[in-house]
């Protein structure tokens, strides 16, 4: 069993990273061989409609020479994708945006569809600033077609939201801020359990 962890944040140590961590420990748990990723590590653009991966015998692949291409590839050889995603003015991350544009891209064919012959389940996590419910009422439903993407890899897809803890929020010294970091430090410790969890069962 094969995993790969992305964190789609450019904070590598901050809320969506340490979901991911916690995924990814969630996912060699279970004995899977694990990939951990920072995103924004890799420098990436969206797809450049080069139509390699449209010729007869090129397809499920990128071709474009960077480093997203490769991770590609061991994504569409691996069993699970587990993703953290932060949003930033209502919309998921631009280096999300733009890896799952090639990623999908690339087992699209022109003939018949989906392409991809595999089998990838995946576990998305969304990591928001403000109330759940607000966000599942308002926004989630803008985002139902980027979700409904990741159905053309042929697996189970896990959607969760989660609550991430800002700079400003541990700041708070006041004890309206205290006491209210403290219940959120609980949730956090909760989800962090919960996104482990789910890593594990995604990797069996």
């Amino acid at each position: 069993m094969k995993a790969v962890v992305i964190n789609a944040d450019p904070k590598r140590k901050e809320s969506t990273a340490q979901f991911m961590k916690s995924a990814a420990k969630g996912a060699e748990s279970v004995g899977a061989d694990v990939k951990y990723v920072d995103l924004y590590k890799l420098p990436l653009s969206g797809c450049r409609v080069c139509l390699i991966c449209k010729k007869e015998g090129m397809g499920c692949k990128c071709h474009w020479k960077d480093e997203l291409s490769p991770l590609i590839e061991e994504i569409l050889e691996s069993d699970v994708l587990l993703v953290g995603v932060p949003l930033f003015f209502s919309q998921l991350s631009s280096h999300y945006m733009a890896f799952l544009e090639r990623l999908i891209f690339s087992i699209v064919s022109f003939k018949t569809g989906n392409a991809f012959k595999g089998k990838v389940d995946v576990g998305l996590f969304y990591t928001i600033e403000y109330p759940i419910d607000y966000f599942e009422k308002s926004i989630r439903p803008h985002l139902k077609q980027s979700e409904d993407l990741l159905k053309m890899l042929n697996g189970n897809v896990v959607v969760e939201t989660y609550y991430k803890i800002s700079k400003t929020e541990r700041s708070d010294s006041t004890e309206n801020g205290i006491e209210s970091l403290n219940l959120k430090e609980k949730q956090f410790s909760k989800d962090l359990d919960e996104i482990f969890n789910i890593a594990a069962d995604l990797s069996q």
